[in-house]
């Protein structure tokens, strides 16, 4: 057991990171059990394709908004208790949806779950930041990343299991009871196991002056990221119905294809993370952008299961440099106001990024196709901006540093 705790000390996991680690595995299994289906459940209760526009769109929506209180949550209480309390949160919802077997009532029930990811994000980065060293911070981001992806490819094949059992409204009322049970474990888990830390004053006094950390290359990312989660958000809540409603796949075979996403994007964190380390970075997150620009193109022609494994393995490179552009916003973020910077960029972020992501139906209702090519437009763009104006790592690191001294 000893050997065991050294070996993982010097993979850089501490007890915070392996509390972290337990929470993201055991929350977001229970999570993606349930939310890669909420489309399909959604019309099995009465709903139309608005209403599931309207998730995504609250999914994007609550991201963006609860992005930002939750890093200043964070920096104000401590990243332990804030991720208690965002769970706590979560859980709420979860019972929300289990009691009230209504397409509405997953509308409410998403309030307070569906953006437990965002919410807690900040939280999980601060405590990154705190507990690792500074060259070691994309490594710490991107065991977060690779954890968070076990969930995400072994959840929606227990979820299209559960539904290919019960059916679909009783198999996802089933899904969320697991997920409840899962989040109750992970609130015990971090009390006991996760060390306490120091809440910091930040120094920021108001939200208004912590947008203006969000300048210079940290801008430039900024703008390209929201055109590139255009293309990635467009088609997001729709993938499902295209690849079960429209093509004949079962629940148990998406699962499957979410799982080889998944599957793909752990394979090359740990090679790319090495790699950033040592080289730079703009040409890592360059390629992230084109794979999500990629993916709505290529499901255009997909319609065999064949030619969706290929899509989603492309989806999975998707992740390719994503843990260097949030090592870069942390590094860029001012040092006692790093969750809160943080959170304000994905709140600026996701709230451009929630109105594509509810005119993808207008979209949808003219054609699936039209919807896809729209999503891969805004993809090109976002590349072409972040190709030329975009900064690399260690030169947007040294800029910051001019302009402070």
């Amino acid at each position: 057991m000893n050997k065991t705790i050294e070996k993982m000390k010097k993979a850089g996991i501490n007890s915070s990171m392996l509390s972290m680690i337990i929470m993201v595995v055991f929350i977001g299994f229970g999570e993606k059990m349930g939310e890669r289906f909420l489309p399909l459940y959604i019309m099995s209760l009465g709903g139309t394709a608005v209403a599931v526009a309207s998730l995504n769109t609250m999914d994007n929506l609550l991201s963006s908004l609860y992005s930002y209180p939750g890093g200043w949550v964070s920096d104000k209480i401590g990243y332990k208790k804030a991720l208690i309390v965002f769970t706590i949160i979560a859980l709420f919802g979860y019972l929300i949806v289990i009691f009230i077997p209504t397409w509405q009532s997953v509308l409410v029930g998403a309030l307070f779950f569906i953006a437990w990811t965002a919410i807690s994000l900040p939280a999980v980065m601060s405590m990154v930041s705190k507990t690792m060293p500074k060259n070691k911070r994309v490594k710490g981001i991107t065991i977060h990343s690779f954890v968070r992806r076990i969930p995400m490819a072994l959840g929606p094949i227990a979820g299209g299991a559960l539904i290919g059992a019960f059916g679909e409204v009783t198999g996802m009322r089933v899904a969320f009871s697991v997920a409840s049970v899962l989040a109750l474990f992970s609130i015990v888990f971090v009390a006991k196991f996760m060390p306490e830390d120091k809440s910091i004053k930040p120094k920021s006094r108001g939200f208004r002056k912590t947008v203006k950390n969000l300048s210079g290359p940290l801008r430039v990312l900024l703008i390209s990221d929201i055109l590139i989660r255009f293309a990635e958000q467009i088609p997001y809540a729709f993938v499902v119905i295209w690849a079960v409603t429209l093509n004949g796949l079962t629940p148990i075979k998406f699962g499957v294809l979410t799982m080889i996403e998944m599957v793909t994007a752990m394979l090359i964190y740990i090679p790319v993370a090495y790699l950033a380390d040592k080289y730079r970075k703009k040409p890592f997150i360059l390629i992230t952008f084109m794979f999500f620009t990629l993916f709505p193109l290529v499901l255009i022609f997909s319609k065999s299961f064949g030619m969706l494994v290929v899509a989603f393995i492309i989806r999975g490179m998707k992740e390719f440099g994503e843990p260097t552009r949030k090592a870069l916003i942390m590094d860029l973020a001012p040092e006692k106001a790093k969750a809160g910077t943080f959170g304000a960029y994905y709140l600026v972020r996701d709230i451009f990024v929630s109105a594509a992501a509810f005119g993808a139906a207008f979209l949808w209702n003219i054609s699936p196709q039209v919807n896809f090519a729209v999503a891969f437009g805004f993809g090109v763009i976002g590349c072409v901006v972040f190709a030329i104006y975009g900064k690399d790592f260690k030169l947007a690191s040294s800029e910051k540093i001019k302009l402070e001294s």
